[in-house]
């Protein structure tokens, strides 16, 4: 990182708004915090850093007023306070941004936004066209062309997430705090976000930002504070660190830096698209979200997908899968052969898995164990007249998690209690269980910490080294260009390029990403 972009280390004031002091919590015997003690300024942009499971969230829901009991003190303006409830803490003139949504799908985007703190006519109209002006203020202030009357279920998850961020925007708090606030977002909607953020701090909000992408982190924070184990190992000014020193903070070890593979095997196409589109209703009308995409997937290649968001991407995976909602039209050919897939057991049955964007929704059963969540696509092989086979979906599911290194206290561990990396294993470990020959990862590393990044990035390494074809989704360019062995580029449903790996940068990519890209291709054309 260059130290022109890094933030002013004069920028935030020194007057103290919030400070925690030795506070520890815990949950069903596991320590999630021992004793840590936490400083927030006026007009800092204060990054918390650390893996998954390390306690980052645990202690901002302390702060937010989510979770009221625990050891230790809160103090806000130098006066300890115990909030009650989130209420409590808005109050205060705190408000949090969760990484899992709290959204309400059936509401739109404005009602979403105000929800419970509706203006209203007479005393006892919910005054509508207000809420939607307002909201659309906020979201114009984002940046964001979202008509703020869409119902939120309508919306993909990054749009969801910048919904979010405006909610937490409308409360006017003087603390905010971010978890993960960028997981679901491309980079120039990062670029949106970080100028808002900016913004906040300079009139003077205090913010405590948590994100796993440590490039943002040194482009944006102040100071950072890393826990380790649900203990505070660092705080420091983020000009006085390197990427590798706050990596080394987090995990307790050198990480190895990563390198792209050499190159992929040169097999014959296992996917073929041919003429790929989709007619999705968006509110009362129908648009395309999906003009003619044409591409050839080979066996033992990774072929990546960029773009921007609402670009087009998860259409792609999810009409693959036969998942999309709407119209589609073209053909899929499975190894030369054309084939139908209306349904996710269509897509099954031709040898296709798909890794969802959101894993707690659309992956996982949360409250289910390991072994269920793994056999359950697996249930009716596995089955015998009907009946099913315990001890067979056993062995599959221990064999997921010896491969996928999955730490757990066992299979019967409910899903919800692992870590978000250990959540993302067992995802992709209940799809390799069905020996799939077409893998479809859908942001396979959001919201993990680099740690898990890292096992992810080698299995994925090794999937394609084993012949299978994988088609990945994400947002990070970094990630993008580590990982592909080129990279199919969209903007606004069209398919404006594919870059061999010579080819690919981060600057190539985004000239065709940019709804530039579209006027050049056409002009280029006429």
């Amino acid at each position: 990182m260059n130290d022109s972009v890094r933030p002013p280390l004069g920028g935030p004031s020194h007057d103290v708004v919030a400070s925690a002091k030795s506070i520890s919590k815990a949950f069903e015997g596991v320590q999630a915090l021992r004793d840590v003690d936490f400083e927030l300024r006026r007009g800092e942009i204060h990054a918390l850093m650390g893996e998954n499971g390390a306690g980052k969230s645990t202690l901002m829901k302390v702060l937010a007023g989510v979770h009221t009991s625990y050891d230790g003190e809160v103090f806000i303006k130098g006066s300890v306070v115990h909030f009650a409830g989130v209420r409590d803490a808005e109050k205060a003139g705190i408000a949090i941004i969760h990484q899992e949504l709290n959204l309400v799908p059936e509401l739109t985007a404005a009602e979403n936004i105000f929800l419970g703190r509706e203006p209203l006519i007479g005393g006892i109209i919910i005054d509508r066209r207000r809420i939607a002006k307002a909201a659309g203020a906020l979201l114009r202030r984002l940046g964001i062309t979202l008509d703020p009357e869409m119902r939120v279920g309508q919306l993909r998850v990054g749009e969801q997430q910048l919904v979010e961020i405006a909610k937490a925007l409308s409360l006017d708090a003087r603390i905010l705090i971010m978890d993960e606030p960028t997981s679901a977002l491309s980079t120039s909607e990062c670029e949106i976000l970080f100028k808002v953020v900016r913004q906040l701090a300079d009139s003077g909000v205090a913010v405590i930002y948590t994100s796993h992408r440590i490039d943002e982190v040194l482009a944006l924070a102040h100071r950072v504070t890393v826990l380790r184990d649900g203990k505070r190992v660092l705080t420091a000014p983020i000009a006085t660190l390197s990427a590798n020193a706050i990596i080394k903070a987090m995990v307790g070890r050198e990480m190895r830096t990563h390198r792209r593979r050499h190159g992929a095997l040169a097999g014959e196409p296992v996917l073929s698209i041919r003429n790929l589109t989709l007619d999705i209703m968006r509110g009362t009308n129908w648009r395309r979200a999906l003009h003619g995409v044409s591409f050839d997937l080979r066996r033992g290649e990774i072929l990546g997908i960029g773009g921007l968001l609402g670009s087009g991407r998860t259409e792609i995976l999810e009409t693959i899968f036969g998942a999309s909602r709407g119209w589609r039209g073209g053909e899929i050919l499975i190894e030369g052969a054309p084939v139908s897939i209306q349904s996710p057991v269509d897509a099954y049955r031709c040898g296709i898995a798909l890794v969802s964007e959101d894993r707690k929704a659309r992956g996982l059963h949360l409250h289910a164990s390991i072994r269920d969540n793994v056999a359950l696509p697996s249930v009716g092989a596995l089955s015998r007249f009907g009946l099913r086979a315990f001890a067979r979906e056993e062995k599959l599911a221990k064999d997921a998690v010896e491969r996928l290194s999955v730490r757990c206290g066992g299979i019967e561990q409910i899903v919800s209690t692992l870590s978000g990396g250990n959540q993302q294993k067992t995802v992709i470990g209940k799809w390799l269980a069905t020996r799939p020959r077409i893998l479809l990862l859908d942001e396979p590393t959001r919201g993990i910490d680099v740690g898990a990044k890292q096992e992810i990035y080698e299995l994925i390494f090794t999937l394609a080294a084993e012949g299978l074809g994988i088609l990945v989704v994400t947002s990070e360019l970094p990630e993008l260009l580590l990982l592909c062995d080129r990279i199919l580029v969209m903007c606004e449903g069209r398919q404006t390029g594919i870059l061999a790996r010579a080819q690919a940068s981060e600057e190539a990519v985004m000239h065709l990403a940019a709804p530039g890209a579209l006027a050049n291709r056409a002009g280029a054309s006429a």
